[in-house]
């Protein structure tokens, strides 16, 4: 447990931060979910719909801290391959 007064701000800072990551996180992938579900069920536009909705949401989350930028770049570039492939 925390003993000093700065350690004590840092735990409360730290719970803060944890916090408002989980919240971002979820919501990127509620994002990514809407997104798979629409590839699974084939409809390109709709899939397409839900990827220009999920993309920002997923950039944010990297900027914000949440994801590595590579991680988010890959994650956007594989689900735009997968819902170009719906339409070959």
């Amino acid at each position: 447990m925390a003993n000093t007064p700065s350690a004590k701000k840092a735990a409360r800072k730290i719970a803060r931060r944890t916090a408002t990551n989980k919240a971002r996180r979820s919501r990127m992938r509620t994002y990514l979910r809407t997104v798979e579900e629409a590839i699974a069920s084939g409809d390109q536009s709709a899939a397409n719909e839900a990827f220009k909705a999920a993309q920002p949401e997923i950039m944010r989350a990297a900027s914000k801290g949440v994801l590595h930028a590579n991680t988010a770049s890959r994650k956007v570039s594989r689900l735009n391959a997968r819902i170009k492939a719906l339409g070959a």
